[in-house]
C-alpha cells in the first residue's frame, strides 16, 4: 500500500490556543476569552498555524528561527495555550461526524480520534485541561516512586 509522503512526516507536536477575537457577533454570546480557537503545529523544520476563520480556514507556514517560542509568544500576548499534544492517527468510522465545522471542529480533527468532545472553546479547553492535568498526575506519581 502506497502511502502520501504528508502521512509519513516527523513527529509533530500540537498546541490549541483560545482567545477572545470574535468575528460574527453571536460569538460574543461565548464566554470572553473563550470565543475562539485555533492550533499550531511544531515539527522538525518549523510551525504551521490552522486557523479556521468564518467562511475560510487559513493554513500559515510561519517564517520563524528555529526553537522559536510560539506558545509563549501566544501566551505573552493574552492568549491562554494548552499542549504540547500528540496528533492522533486516523480512525475509520460508520458514519461521518455530524457536528458543524467550526474553529472547535478543526482543533478536535486535529487532535485525532481520541480528541474529547466538545462543542465550545471553553468546553474544548476544559476537557483538555483536564486531560494535562491528569497526564502530569501520573508523571508526578511516576517519578516520585523512582
Amino acid at each position: 500500500m502506497i502511502r502520501a509522503a504528508h502521512r509519513r512526516a516527523t513527529a509533530q507536536q500540537v498546541f490549541i490556543v483560545f482567545g477572545d477575537g470574535a468575528d460574527q457577533p453571536w460569538l460574543r454570546l461565548l464566554r470572553p476569552g473563550f470565543r475562539h480557537c485555533f492550533a499550531a503545529l511544531a515539527d522538525e523544520t518549523g510551525w504551521t498555524v490552522l486557523d479556521p476563520l468564518t467562511g475560510r480556514l487559513v493554513v500559515s507556514r510561519l517564517g520563524l528561527p528555529l526553537g522559536f517560542d510560539l506558545p509563549g509568544f501566544y501566551r505573552r500576548a493574552g492568549l491562554l495555550v494548552l499542549g504540547p499534544f500528540l496528533p492522533g492517527e486516523p480512525r475509520a468510522r460508520r458514519l461521518p461526524p455530524l457536528a458543524p465545522y467550526s474553529c472547535v471542529a478543526l482543533c478536535r480533527a486535529v487532535l485525532g480520534g481520541n480528541a474529547p468532545f466538545a462543542m465550545t472553546p471553553l468546553g474544548l479547553f476544559r476537557f483538555l485541561n483536564k486531560m494535562l492535568g491528569t497526564r502530569k498526575n501520573v508523571l508526578t506519581s511516576a517519578s516520585a516512586a523512582e
